[in-house]
């Protein structure tokens, strides 16, 4: 057994293949899984990587030692996996890297009804587990072969109501990632004329990187949608659990208007509901759900907060600005495609373009995110906290990070969980004022290193 220490991750498994992570590695985690949830039945699921088939079948056979019956989905999302999870309430296995390079691979877990399982909710007992032997149970259980894409599609449409959308021209890059495999079934009998690129399911990523948190990964896009005149452009990252969107000029729209305009959807379905918003959310959020009549609730970054916090408060959305959107109606957990889904509804139940709809959730100026390498990230963090305090007007916490917050600008300042890094992220009501504050926390950031 390796070091499994080194690929068990604050939420998931990941790791090289097959240096780090193999089949007799996914065999003890199937086993350690079973034997962690106690379950009758346990649901696997793999994306396109050339690994991640004999990964699952390794992890499926460990499970069965343990006497759980395994049902092998085969290929599917991530929020395939968790549709799974939730309607036959049973806990599952996800194997994928998401939009790691091609040599990685990884397992995500859940419990029954798609609850996630990171590492201070079950990951660390199901890594000890996995480290030592466990007996086989009397008698092993059953592998069986479903097919969840037809029920996964027809239950996303339950949820987002497409039936008077006008015809559209949707241009949609899958990475050569799993949404090449889930975007035909879910599209299909809605009035959309696709422009598919890179729908062939390549874990090699020869086209770019399956991570559309980087610009440059959506060029390709861009390009598209200007040329066939598209009204609306959708990026998936390899295991199709985020989505970005691009207007019909072929601008990127920021995570932040989207999470605006699936909120006021859902607050017209159900008023007063709660959504959740990460605190790097643009403050047009808040201030849009509270117009609508709804209770924005704001957390730290990260899918494990939105979704404990989704809980406890029984929110009906959130939203984080890396392009993760949570429904508490597909069980609390994230979905890229039902995110497309309500952006498409919307779009096409209204005559202005994607940009003109776009327009009332856009109010302020965003620097994005910008990584500063440091040698010390809390003696960085404290200079720049010395250096706001008590500035007319300033309100600071430290929810996640520093948080610097005055009526025309705020800034936060966190600091990366894995890399000697801080994150910086500034917004404010005029670019001047955004560049200002930006240029003077980047100044203190990197001449304290």
């Amino acid at each position: 057994m390796g070091d499994l220490a080194s690929i068990v991750k604050a939420y998931d498994i990941r790791g090289v293949v097959p240096g780090q992570l193999d089949e007799g590695v996914a065999e003890s985690l199937g086993a350690a899984f079973a034997a962690f949830t106690g379950a009758g039945t346990i649901l696997t699921m793999h994306d396109m990587r050339t690994s991640s088939g004999p990964l699952a079948a390794a992890f499926g056979r460990g499970a069965a030692s343990q006497g759980a019956d395994v049902l092998a989905a085969g290929l599917g999302s991530t929020d395939m996996l968790y549709y799974g999870s939730g309607d036959l309430g049973v806990p599952g296995a996800m194997v994928t890297a998401s939009h790691n390079p091609p040599q990685y691979n990884g397992i995500k877990l859940c419990r029954a009804g798609a609850r996630p399982i990171g590492i201070e909710s079950g990951l660390l007992q199901v890594k000890d587990l996995a480290s030592g032997p466990l007996p086989p149970a009397p008698a092993p259980g059953a592998v069986t072969g479903v097919d969840l894409l037809p029920g996964y599609a027809a239950y996303l449409k339950k949820l987002v109501d497409v039936s008077a959308v006008r015809p559209l021209t949707v241009a949609v890059d899958a990475g050569n990632g799993m949404a090449g495999y889930t975007v035909p079934k879910v599209f299909e009998g809605l009035p959309i004329t696709l422009i598919p690129l890179y729908f062939s399911l390549d874990g090699t990523f020869p086209n770019h990187e399956a991570n559309p948190i980087d610009p440059e990964n959506l060029r390709d896009l861009q390009r598209a949608v200007r040329e066939h005149h598209a009204d609306i452009g959708l990026a998936f990252d390899g295991d199709a659990d985020r989505c970005f969107v691009v207007d019909e000029r072929g601008e990127i729209v920021s995570p932040s208007a989207l999470t605006a305009l699936i909120a006021t959807s859902e607050l017209a379905r159900e008023p007063g509901a709660t959504i959740i918003h990460n605190l790097i959310t643009s403050r047009a959020v808040p201030e849009i759900v509270a117009e609508h009549g709804g209770a924005p609730v704001r957390t730290r970054v990260g899918h494990s907060f939105i979704k404990a916090k989704m809980a406890e408060t029984a929110a009906v959305f959130g939203g984080e600005h890396s392009g993760h959107f949570y429904f508490r109606d597909f069980w609390f957990a994230d979905s890229g495609m039902l995110a497309a889904l309500h952006v498409i509804a919307a779009l096409g139940t209204q005559p202005k373009p994607l940009s003109g709809l776009l327009a009332a959730y856009s109010r302020y100026h965003a620097s994005g995110e910008i990584n500063s390498r440091v040698a010390d990230q809390a003696a960085a963090t404290a200079v720049v906290r010395r250096a706001f305090a008590g500035r007319p007007g300033a309100e600071a916490d430290e929810l996640d990070g520093l948080t610097v917050r005055t009526p025309r600008w705020w800034f936060n300042l966190r600091p990366s969980n894995t890399e000697p890094l801080l994150r910086l992220n500034v917004e404010a009501d005029t670019h001047d004022g955004m560049t200002a504050v930006r240029d003077e926390v980047l100044r203190l950031v990197r001449e304290s290193s």
